[in-house]
């Protein structure tokens, strides 16, 4: 099932919500907590070599993943995994080349058919530790339904405090997640003690 061995993966679905794209997501999303969490888990995650990254190629996403491999010296390192649609191909960032490791999967008959492909292979195809879903918009609703379809039991932290697709994730069954998802700002902190790194 899994193509990477002995590590621990980590699943990230996250986006900066486009105004013009859905309004509703726009309007709770705290662009600056996005950013602000995404690479608080990727250094999280990264500063421990038994653990692996897994995301979408979001273009508002994977420059701060890059950063935060360039600051510890990982830049073409295999503790992450890029996943990208080739439907998307002409907007494929020259830099996402230096990633470690990079899925591309095929283009098929819709956009839609062509996004669902790469969510259930990214999902899919390997076991997870946890999954983060972080801002975003319908994409990250439905890769969270795809992981729980597909994860049952594993654990699923929407951050609640960076708003837009996370917090209606949250708010839709409070009950189930803590509650520090909706108010803690040290993301840091929150990723080391809710994942166990």
């Amino acid at each position: 099932m899994d193509t990477i061995n002995n590590v621990k993966n980590i699943f990230l679905s996250a986006s900066v919500p486009l105004e013009e794209r859905d309004p509703k997501f726009f309007k709770t999303a705290d662009v600056i907590a996005i950013r602000d969490a995404v690479i608080a888990l990727a250094a999280t995650v990264l500063a421990n070599k038994e653990y692996h990254l897994i995301w979408g190629g979001h273009p508002s996403i994977t420059p701060l993943i890059m950063l935060v491999l360039e600051r510890y010296g990982l830049k073409m390192s295999d503790r992450v995994t890029l996943y990208q649609s080739k439907e998307f191909e002409k907007f494929f960032l020259p830099e996402n080349e230096d990633i470690g490791i990079r899925v591309i999967t095929d283009k098929k008959e819709s956009r839609d058919a062509s996004l669902l492909l790469m969510r259930q292979k990214m999902i899919g195809d390997h076991k997870y530790e946890a999954a983060v879903f972080i801002g975003g918009m319908e994409g990250v609703l439905n890769e969270f339904s795809i992981f729980k379809e597909l994860h049952p039991g594993i654990v699923c932290l929407p951050i609640a405090s960076t708003g837009a697709a996370a917090r209606m994730l949250f708010e839709k069954h409070p009950e189930s997640f803590d509650r520090r998802l909706q108010t803690e700002l040290s993301y840091t902190s929150l990723f080391k003690e809710l994942l166990n790194i």
